[in-house]
């Protein structure tokens, strides 16, 4: 019986656009085509094979062992049998005029028997395509193979004869040391001539180039730079090229808990991640990165800030309405599987924070000034005055019933923190004094309404008894100074109610009601984010423990996603997640860099002005 794959399984690649999930048994088991939300035409990560997959590896038993090539996005699986030892080599270059999967084998010694199945399955696995081939004529030809339906083309391009069984393409062939053979899958629209098959070496020798070079301006030097600059790969997988929007994760419905309902689509860009995004790509020297974002989320909120939205898509897109698919089984069984994402039609007002956030970085770190920039941030502003006092859904978009959240009241007043900050250091136009007023209204709000004296903790939320995660965000935008002793109540009192097995939860089920059955895993940021505190408070050696314990979550590749069972210990939630590698990238500076430029020092206030 084969064994059911385990998230921390996969590995990925992109071409800026996309990317694909590549098991450590060879097969393609996720990849959207053309653009991350676009419908995937492998599937099966979350069904079977029939739901499309691309499988290349040893046709009979092997050990399989896999590595990035250096600072790269290029995979390399080896696959040693009893007779011998291959190299299969995943890389999709840099997008250009079309987007290309291409896979390499090379023998290193031996012989082996190898085998490619192939099976494009549009629409998240429900649409069987026409298929048709074209057979090399002569030694410079090869041979090519058309996967149509409807709007959708891929074009299969190799040297290796292929058959059609069972409604699938496949390739037996034996590869023997020094053997090379290449398969070149590319999409394109199917009312476009078909693409020319791309020269594999030139390809390969481009896409090393460009990340090397990427990598290679990483300023990060510290004794993590490893788990740096992977982490920093990996969110620059998950920038979509045109916009420079970032998505949070290049999967949808990957379970917080497996067999669970707690599988939603992260395909999309959330607000909530801007300013600790903008700061790691920042600090560690990708300043257009850094700047091409900032810029997407001013495009992104334009219009009505009644109308502001927690995600949009890469594009800014705004309507991401949410169903089900309901033909395929889920991962693990978890089901349902859901595409869009109903959460952008709720509330959040700790969103109006981390914009404002974002924005004030953004000119602090002295990034060119974004084209009505101000003018944003100071609609959002007025529009915070208005709303600050109401109920919402949180920062984990829960769907109970809306409530005080301790953390949204919180970014409230960063939001006008931030705007009062930009006035007085930027010279910019705003009625100052009565933003002055607001945030000492809102930050009197906060400590009578949501600190419990007898936990000597912030809650949840008003007049809860419930710990939450978000809480430790508190010190770290500099709401109250990290030695405030609410912060440090906050913070041991997370320690002790809020760990599951060593690392930080949201907050627990059974005490929230977030209208969803079941349980999730740790939460992979609010634990980076507990690092974050002890090493704000001069707790170094705990913190530094908190960090090598996260460190160790990671896959054979270097890889998280959003959650983690640490009995289990296995990897939860959409994958590669950029929230988690974001956050260790702030986490290592945090525990890296001498004052005052540590990233939650960055946020506070007393090092924003």
């Amino acid at each position: 019986m084969t064994r059911q794959p385990r998230i921390e399984d996969y590995a990925v690649v992109g071409d800026g656009e996309t990317i694909a999930l590549i098991s450590l048994a060879g097969c393609v088991d996720w990849l959207c085509w053309p653009r991350f939300d676009s419908p995937a035409c492998f599937a099966a990560l979350l069904g079977t094979g029939q739901h499309g997959r691309w499988s290349l590896a040893p046709a009979g038993e092997a050990q399989a062992s896999r590595r990035y090539r250096g600072d790269t996005l290029i995979l390399e699986t080896t696959f040693r049998t009893a007779t011998g030892e291959v190299t299969v080599t995943d890389f999709m270059p840099p997008r250009g005029t079309a987007s290309e999967l291409v896979r390499v084998v090379r023998g290193v010694r031996g012989s082996v028997a190898m085998r490619m199945d192939l099976a494009v399955r549009f629409d998240y696995g429900a649409i069987l395509p026409w298929v048709t081939q074209r057979r090399a004529t002569s030694a410079a030809e090869v041979n090519e193979l058309f996967a149509i339906a409807g709007p959708d083309r891929v074009t299969l391009h190799t040297r290796a004869s292929l058959r059609g069984e069972d409604d699938r393409t496949v390739s037996d062939f034996t590869v023997n040391a020094g053997d090379t053979l290449s398969f070149v899958l590319t999409y394109s629209p199917s009312h476009l001539p078909a693409p020319e098959c791309i020269d594999v070496d030139e390809a390969l020798l481009a896409t090393e180039s460009f990340w090397r070079e990427w990598a290679g301006r990483c300023q990060f030097q510290g004794p993590w730079r490893d788990a740096v600059v992977r982490s920093l790969i990996t969110l620059k997988s998950l920038i979509y090229q045109p916009t420079g929007g970032i998505v949070a994760a290049g999967t949808t419905s990957l379970p917080e808990a497996l067999g669970g309902e707690r599988n939603w689509d992260y395909r999309f860009c959330w607000l909530r991640d801007a300013t600790f995004t903008l700061l790691a790509l920042m600090d560690a020297g990708y300043i257009e990165e850094a700047a091409r974002w900032r810029d997407w989320l001013v495009r992104a909120l334009a219009g009505a800030p009644s109308q502001a939205q927690i995600m949009y898509g890469v594009a800014g897109e705004r309507r991401l309405s949410e169903w089900a698919v309901d033909w395929l089984p889920g991962f693990a069984g978890s089901k349902p599987v859901r595409i869009g994402n109903a959460a952008y039609l709720q509330r959040q007002i700790d969103i109006y924070g981390e914009v404002a956030d974002a924005m004030h970085h953004a000119r602090r770190g002295g990034l060119a000034p974004a084209q009505a920039a101000w003018a944003v941030q100071r609609t959002l502003t007025e529009h915070v005055e208005k709303i600050w006092s109401e109920k919402d859904e949180g920062i984990w978009e829960v769907r109970g019933p809306s409530r005080h959240f301790t953390h949204s009241k919180v970014m409230a007043w960063v939001a006008v923190d931030r705007a009062v900050k930009a006035a007085e250091r930027f010279k910019l136009d705003g009625p100052v004094e009565r933003w002055r007023d607001l945030r000492g209204r809102i930050h009197d709000d906060v400590c009578a309404h949501g600190f419990n004296s007898k936990m000597q903790s912030f809650t949840q939320s008003y007049g809860s008894t419930a710990l939450d995660g978000s809480l430790l965000l508190i010190g770290l935008v500099g709401f109250l100074p990290p030695d405030d002793p609410r912060v440090r109540g906050t913070v041991d009192a997370i320690g002790r109610d809020l760990m599951d097995d060593g690392f930080v939860l949201r907050y627990r089920a059974d005490q929230t009601n977030d209208g969803l059955a079941g349980t999730e895993g740790a939460f992979l940021a609010c634990s980076f984010w507990y690092a974050d505190n002890l090493a704000l408070m001069g707790r170094r050696k705990e913190a530094e423990e908190m960090f090598e314990r996260l460190l160790a979550c990671r896959n054979d590749v270097g890889l998280l996603a959003e959650e983690y069972d640490p009995r289990a210990r296995q990897l939860l939630g959409n994958f590669p997640q950029a929230f988690s590698h974001v956050a260790l990238v702030s986490t290592a500076y945090n525990l890296e860099r001498a004052e005052p430029v540590k990233p939650a020092e960055q946020r506070a206030a007393a090092q924003a002005n």
